[in-house]
């Protein structure tokens, strides 16, 4: 039996938000359990895995992750699909279709929403999905109800033929809690049901669905107002009333813990009738909601007065600090602004790891970025765009590195039109989106210098394997997409598809010269593992022995192995002043991978060991 199993023969566990709905997605039986890596979802599906019984696997995209999970559902077993909130985005066509399908057996998307963008590019509302796609949604408010609702969804999903999406947000993903659990269901698999006229969306079929979605939006707007994920919390201050779902609702609780509350678990479609029924009961009523104004827009259309967005933030998390005081305000209470006695914070902007794969091609990119357009995408390589490297343009969403390029040639001024672009790609968001643009950049006769910047994992969500890695998500050998084959397969020219090994820079920087001279689509792959993998292989460390002249050149690579020990500044004899930065570095974290000896002019980086060796 596996380990996990064995951890949970037990009753109660201490268990994250994402570990406990994993849990519960187990425990309902499913079959099937897909998804593609995003942050703060990631670790559903890496727990998933643990478990017997279920098949899991990392798809290249969201998109094809649901579709999987989609055709599972179809031939009649329960299937579950995870991803972010930019996700359901790429995955939106599947989505839209099969809502108006149905489903055969129980179909769960969760939905890990970023509130507070704390690895995003944007912060979106999952829930403006329920009511585009006519979805039921469910918001878990902490661990607990996140393994509850994950059984719940399922027999939701079959009781009224429609996939069901779970919107956590960051703070429930990742936050633990005492989690009370049982034991796997026995599910009756249902089979393939053959019915065309319900599985195949033409527009004939599609439009007598229409009908049947119409007539489920009716019944499922009745069973909010019974259900028991929504309910009343009494409370003895009838000033004002709280209705609120999802970890905000605890927020709530603890600032005004004897404020009536209407607590949603099942929030879309909104319970009207239900709240009208508290805003009864109460002076004031507000919609305290992450992120986007939904409650509280469909409660004043439907007649219920309610304050929300008016007195409290759109963006970010509804703590207990935001939340208290507007409200107390609308109380009429005076607020006293509490005295920051807090100490000043080192701001720590995220970089690289030391020795980071990538630090080479942005230390190379940095040198010419005044002479080139460099479009960057979404992974660890975006950090290119902050200190010292400082060299992207442009960082948009997934896969929009190439195709942006692209518009880059086509579109430029004429002081731009001979100007080099560039895109930066990694491998599992080539793989995710970067085909595509790549065949648009051929067809198109575009003359772009890709990098694709080959690290044999998923780094930024923490090294999950894809399907150019050789690997499954259980660590089991799987066949590597072969990178060369793919681009040229697409029609790259061979002889403009260079693979090169970041740590030799020179050679690197000399590639990128020569290709962006180039007048046609070149791709540069580099082809070392991230340092955070066991595929990585460390060398001796290095040290700054004697000598350093504080020209800081290694500074540039970016490696947060070394650190300067102190700045001097030097007037030359023109009465220019120059700032010195003297160096050493941190052994200890330090991988050899010898990047810096490339930018050291005095040459006094040296293996740790070079002055034993030498004798001295």
């Amino acid at each position: 039996m596996n380990a996990i199993v064995k951890a949970h023969a037990a009753t109660k566990h201490l268990l994250s938000g994402n570990e406990a709905l994993a849990r519960g997605v187990w425990e309902a039986g499913v079959n099937v359990a897909t998804a593609y890596p995003g942050t703060p979802s990631t670790e559903i599906l890496e727990n998933l895995a643990l478990y017997p019984d279920i098949h899991a696997q990392w798809s290249v995209n969201e998109k094809v992750s649901l579709e999987v999970a989609i055709g599972a559902c179809v031939v009649g077993s329960r299937s579950f699909c995870a991803m972010k909130h930019v996700g359901v985005n790429v995955a939106s066509d599947a989505l839209m279709s099969q809502a108006l399908a149905g489903v055969n057996g129980g179909l769960v998307i969760a939905v890990a929403d970023d509130v507070g963008l704390s690895s995003s590019q944007n912060e979106q509302d999952t829930r403006f999905w329920g009511r585009f796609a006519h979805l039921p949604i469910l918001e878990p408010s902490d661990s607990q109800e996140a393994y509850e609702m994950a059984i719940r969804a399922f027999d939701l999903s079959e009781k009224f033929g429609v996939p069901v999406i779970i919107r956590l947000t960051t703070r429930v993903c990742h936050v633990k809690g005492i989690v009370t659990v049982g034991e796997r269901q026995v599910y009756e698999h249902k089979g393939f049901m053959d019915n065309p006229a319900k599985w195949v969306m033409v527009p004939s079929n599609a439009k007598n669905l229409l009908h049947a979605q119409g007539e489920r939006d009716k019944v499922l707007k009745a069973y909010v107002n019974e259900c028991d994920l929504n309910r009343i919390e009494d409370g003895a201050d009838k000033r004002i009333g709280f209705v609120t779902s999802g970890p905000a609702y605890l927020h709530v609780k603890e600032v005004f813990p004897d404020a009536p509350v209407f607590k949603m678990g099942f929030s879309c479609p909104v319970p009207i009738e239900k709240i009208r029924s508290f805003a009864a009961s109460v002076e004031k009523v507000i919609v305290v909601e992450e992120t986007e104004p939904l409650v509280e827009t469909e409660l004043r259309a439907a007649g219920i007065a309610v304050y929300g967005k008016d007195i409290l933030p759109r963006t970010g998390e509804l703590s207990p600090l935001i939340i208290e005081g507007p409200v107390r305000k609308l109380l009429g209470e005076t607020v006293q602004e509490a005295e920051d006695t807090s100490l000043p914070i080192f701001p720590r902007p995220p970089t690289m790891c030391v020795a980071c794969p990538h630090l080479s091609p942005y230390y190379c990119l940095s040198k010419i970025h005044n002479k080139v357009r460099i479009a960057g995408d979404i992974g660890c390589y975006t950090l290119g765009a902050g200190h010292p490297w400082k060299a992207l343009d442009t960082t948009t969403c997934m896969g929009a590195s190439i195709s942006m390029a692209l518009g880059m040639t086509l579109g430029a001024s004429e002081e731009d039109k001979d100007k080099p672009v560039i895109a930066v790609i990694g491998d599992s968001t080539f793989l995710h989106m970067g085909l595509q643009p790549l065949l648009d950049v051929i067809y198109n006769q575009g003359n772009v210098t890709i990098m694709l910047l080959d690290n044999r994992a998923t780094g930024m969500t923490g090294g999950q394997e894809h399907a150019g890695t050789g690997f499954d998500i259980n660590g089991k050998e799987a066949p590597r997409a072969n990178f060369e084959k793919i681009v040229e397969a697409i029609g790259v020219n061979p002889d403009r598809i260079r693979r090169v090994n970041p740590y030799e820079m020179p050679t690197m920087f000399k590639i990128i010269k020569e290709e962006i001279k180039q007048n046609e689509p070149s791709v540069i792959i580099t082809n070392q593992p991230c340092v955070l993998t066991n595929r990585f292989h460390r060398h001796d460390p290095l040290q700054v022995i004697e000598g350093c002249t504080g020209c800081g050149n290694c500074l540039s690579t970016g490696c947060p192995a070394i650190i300067v020990t102190h700045r001097e500044t030097e007037v030359r004899k023109s009465g220019k002043e120059i700032e010195k930065a003297y160096v050493e570095i941190e052994s200890a974290a330090c991988t050899g991978c010898n990047l810096c000896v490339s930018t050291c002019g005095p040459n006094v980086i040296k293996p740790l060991n070079f002055l034993q060796e030498a004798g001295e």
